[in-house]
């Protein structure tokens, strides 16, 4: 399991864990889609939920679906992508009306948008799309939405692509393997276990969003952060690689009980130097940075955590 994941499920325990009282009452936490880095956190949550005691329901999800499961009540907790967040919170595509009932609890880390083309495809580019089968992630994941507005900044849109499957990171990689797609968009961290297994199986190549096209994304939505895949984060990449990306973080409903909130980040707090050890992902990560403004209403609940930590 990749060093982020299980900081991850730490974290999501940590915070089960803590904010379940002496009832042990049903956590319903959101996770994310089948190859990514929110997966296996599910069950990493559910194992060790159960053994303190903690009734844990799992749900699958995605960075925009479980932003609309928190609003709605159909999930307590989840993981959320910060420009999705922020679309919610304004009401702005894809969500219809303004989400407000997710509150921000912690920033964690930051997640890569990754562009990956079979070397011998041709695709040294968003524009070489053009006509070749491409697959992204169904209607409900961030890097799906994110996958569009790339496109658009190149002039094109899905019906430019000769196919579009929307599909898990592993049946991307299938896809991939077996030349049905000559390129698959994703968000998750660095390296991504999806791409090495790809990597295992034939030559890639990472595809740049340089600075003129992130620029342009940020007039989409200004929660881009402009990121760089590291030279060696996949065989045979040589060079840096600029891209885009945006941030990991904890949302909950606004109307969670704050005590709950509030004892979730002093565990977190309390195993920061623990979780830093086995995560290279939160390195430097403190109560500061945890407490970003990232334009979505802070939970009560860590309003006092983080005014307690001298941070607010």
């Amino acid at each position: 399991m990749h060093p982020s994941l299980q900081r991850l499920g730490l974290l999501g325990a940590v915070a089960l864990c803590l904010g379940t009282g002496a009832q042990a009452q049903q956590v319903r936490f959101m996770t994310g889609p089948q190859g990514g880095s929110w997966y296996p956190l599910g069950g990493a949550i559910a194992n060790i939920g159960e053994k303190a005691g903690i009734k844990v329901q799992v749900l699958p999800g995605a960075g925009i679906a479980n932003v609309k499961a928190v609003h709605g009540g159909k999930a307590d907790m989840g993981f959320g992508n910060s420009i999705s967040t922020v679309d919610g919170v304004a009401g702005r595509p894809p969500f219809d009306t303004p989400t407000k009932n997710v509150c921000e609890v912690a920033s964690l880390y930051p997640q890569y948008f990754q562009v990956i083309a079979n070397a011998d495809s041709g695709i040294k580019s968003l524009g070489d799309l053009k006509g070749k089968p491409v697959a992204v992630q169904p209607k409900g994941n961030t890097a799906e939405f994110i996958s569009q507005q790339a496109l658009q900044v190149y002039g094109m849109k899905y019906g430019d692509l000769g196919r579009v499957s929307y599909v898990s990171y592993t049946d991307a990689v299938s896809l991939m393997k077996d030349n049905n797609a000559q390129a698959f968009t994703l968000g998750t961290t660095v390296p991504a276990s999806s791409i090495m297994d790809l990597a295992s199986a034939r030559d890639i190549t990472v595809v740049p969003i340089p600075d003129d096209k992130f620029q342009a994304m940020r007039k989409l939505n200004p929660g881009y952060t402009k990121l760089t895949i590291p030279a060696g984060s996949y065989p045979k990449q040589t060079q840096d690689v600029p891209t885009i990306g945006y941030a990991t973080h904890l949302i909950a409903r606004c109307d969670l009980d704050p005590e709950v909130v509030y004892k979730v980040l002093k565990g977190i707090s309390a195993n920061l130097g623990d979780l830093t050890a086995i995560a290279s992902a939160m390195k430097g990560l403190t109560p500061k940075g945890m407490a970003e403004d990232i334009g979505v209403p802070l939970h009560k609940g860590a309003e006092r955590f983080y005014k307690e930590a001298g941070v607010l």
